[in-house]
């Protein structure tokens, strides 16, 4: 059954590091933040929070602070993201064991699997545990691009809940929406267009953003769930400038530069992640300054 919470505005939470380990009190404070905000669910650990670059035990630590310092008042997402089945399945049972309460699963990237594989990727992440899990289609990252008719099979199998979409195709939405079993949730994996995915029957974004401006991205999902497009499509304005900033370096780069302006973490990256270079960094002073963040 999908889980009731899935759903609103959701951060793809960035790792912060500090002399070359995961900041565990500066985690805390962005935790804390995301409450505050109205943010219903954390992903951690997942692309922008450089899953890739940390050990499979930060990679579960980073899960487990997030779950301690939620205490409850919302949910954490881990994320199990893994070219090699048998790792995926490894991460899955070790968030079920420290208590997350669903899990994001990215294709099998780089080894580009047929569909068969794929399939069978999926289809052991659900036996292995009983915690929903969130389908995870960007292309741009693995260069395994989930079909519509796909994404109907996977959600046929009981523990697949969701998809969120970063493949930018907003006419996906229409096709998942017929063919997908019903209950299966549709949230958006970009920020720009988090509304129109909304307006086609998406259910809420797992957003880059909102680590950065997360009150502006509650409260546009929340309008979306009132049908206030009117008042969804202003503050997506607004938001525009942020989203821009956010990819005009490598992800997470900017949003780092723009939480260390907030005083929030030390802006430090994992190599091969580089911090954002000067046009990029520009984009995030001006996005701030407009959305009067300080």
């Amino acid at each position: 059954m999908t889980p009731s919470w899935l759903t609103g505005s959701m951060v793809a939470l960035v790792t912060p590091f500090y002399g070359g380990k995961v900041d565990e009190k500066a985690l805390k404070r962005l935790v804390d933040r995301q409450v505050e905000a109205g943010t219903s669910a954390i992903v951690a650990a997942g692309t922008t929070g450089e899953a890739a670059t940390l050990t499979e035990d930060e990679h579960i630590g980073v899960i487990e602070s997030c779950v301690k310092a939620a205490e409850g008042r919302l949910k954490i997402v881990g994320g199990v993201g893994a070219n090699v089945t048998r790792d995926a399945v490894t991460l899955a049972e070790r968030c079920e064991a420290i208590g997350a309460d669903g899990l994001m699963a990215t294709t099998g990237y780089y080894n580009k699997p047929n569909r068969a594989g794929l399939v069978a990727h999926y289809t052991a992440l659900g036996e292995a545990t009983d915690l929903p899990v969130i389908v995870y289609n960007v292309p741009g990252r693995t260069v395994t691009d989930l079909s519509e008719s796909l994404v109907a099979e996977l959600s046929q199998l009981p523990t697949m809940v969701a998809l969120k979409d970063a493949s930018g195709e907003l006419d996906r939405v229409a096709r998942h929406r017929l063919e997908c079993a019903e209950g299966f949730v549709l949230l958006s994996g970009e920020d720009m267009t988090a509304v129109g995915f909304n307006a086609m029957g998406g259910k809420g974004c797992i957003s880059v953003s909102a680590n950065v401006a997360p009150e502006h991205c509650a409260r546009l999902q929340r309008a979306c769930a009132e049908g206030d497009y009117t008042e969804a499509l202003k503050i997506q304005d607004q938001l525009a400038p942020l989203h821009d900033a956010m990819f005009a370096d490598a992800s997470p780069g900017p949003a780092k530069y723009a939480l260390s302006k907030l005083g929030l973490i030390e802006e430090s990256l994992r190599l091969p992640l580089t911090p954002c270079g000067e046009k990029a960094r520009l984009m995030v002073d001006e996005a701030l300054a407009g959305l009067d963040l300080h």
